[in-house]
């Protein structure tokens, strides 16, 4: 069971959430290539594999631990496998939700999902799936939960 499912309070539901974009894992997957390609030739080409492989295994446990949703009640984020971190804020104490993208996040459609709530907390999700999409269905379920 999810963090989230596991955590949500009576009558509260999930309505949107966020993805980890398939980008995490070019950097992992790119090294892993080259070391294929290089191990019989040079010598450190099983470090380049194993570097590679190493970095694939981060991505997924990346990708793997990450949630972000947008329940009825809350916005609710959480991220890391053995070391936790969660964020979980009421609608009525979320200010803003920025997004942080370079080019390829534009090309690509992936970026940073800053969420600023009351009290100066700043919760940067990175590499989040259509952050700007995220952003619009959270903004519409917060501004529909105060009016």
């Amino acid at each position: 069971m999810s963090y989230v499912q596991a955590n949500l309070m009576p009558n509260e539901q999930v309505i949107a959430t966020g993805q980890v974009h398939w980008w995490v894992y070019v950097p992992g997957a790119l090294l892993t290539i080259v070391g294929l390609l290089t191990i019989a030739s040079i010598t450190y080409g099983w470090l380049l594999l194993v570097g590679g492989l190493v970095l694939l295994l981060k991505a997924w446990v990346h990708a793997f631990s990450t949630e972000l949703a947008i329940t009825n009640k809350r916005v609710i984020a959480k991220f890391g496998f053995i070391r936790r971190s969660t964020v979980e804020l009421l609608h009525k104490n979320v200010e803003s939700f920025h997004v942080e993208q370079g080019i390829i996040g534009r090309i690509l459609n992936f970026g940073t999902v800053v969420i600023n709530g009351t009290g100066g907390v700043r919760t940067p999700i990175p590499g989040i799936a259509a952050p700007l999409e995220f952003r619009r269905q959270a903004l519409s379920i917060i501004e529909g939960d105060q009016s």
